[in-house]
């Protein structure tokens, strides 16, 4: 339990570390961990409709941030390039992003061309049940996503790195809100970059 720990730890700061310099996109992550904590409540009450919120907002939100305000030359913090982080990520990096979002925004295309899902449900009868089937088709998607890069995990690094990873993710919003509340007042105050003095690398 000692190295679990220890490596989800690992996981957790170096995902803050690299990627997480913007103020706009930590304050994207603050509002996009509140609104998947809601989605975990709503699990129990409708899976499609957590997942409508999941998707529309929580993923949305968070993925704009890393793609349009995380800076992606040299990190001084950490001293290395953009293309060196994206090759250890341990998760999702930008190249496996887009192809998990191409397939987020492609399946309600799918199912508007296709309500029966080649056969596989009733077609929705009106707007408010083709919302439900995207919800459930996105809900599909995430436990999908989630399950595949674990396995991968296991098969690229071991057992422990998957579940830790897989681990991370479902307790993300949670540590983001205690990482990331305080982000909106540094953008008041106009701090676009986080200067990250606690990560700062000592120069040799």
């Amino acid at each position: 339990m000692t190295a679990f720990m220890e490596a989800l730890r690992t996981q957790r700061w170096d995902d803050h570390r690299y990627y997480h310099h913007s103020r706009i996109n930590q304050s994207l992550h603050l509002l996009s961990a509140l609104s998947f904590l809601v989605a975990y409540g709503l699990v129990f009450v409708d899976p499609a409709w957590a997942a409508l919120l999941a998707w529309g907002v929580s993923m949305t939100s968070r993925q704009a941030g890393h793609f349009f305000f995380e800076p992606r030359g040299y990190d001084h913090v950490n001293q290395a390039t953009h293309e060196h982080k994206e090759a250890i990520k341990v998760g999702y990096n930008l190249r496996r992003k887009v192809v998990l979002m191409a397939a987020w925004a492609a399946l309600p295309v799918w199912l508007w061309l296709d309500p029966t899902w080649a056969g596989l449900i009733q077609p929705a009868a009106n707007l408010t049940e083709y919302a439900h089937d995207v919800g459930m088709a996105w809900f599909a998607l995430g436990v999908v996503g989630l399950s595949f890069r674990t396995l991968h995990l296991f098969v690229l690094a071991d057992v422990q790195t998957g579940i830790v990873w897989a681990t991370k993710i479902l307790t993300d919003p949670f540590h983001d809100v205690m990482l990331y509340w305080r982000a909106p007042l540094h953008l008041l105050r106009g701090e676009l970059i986080d200067p990250m003095p606690h990560a700062q690398t000592p120069a040799h």
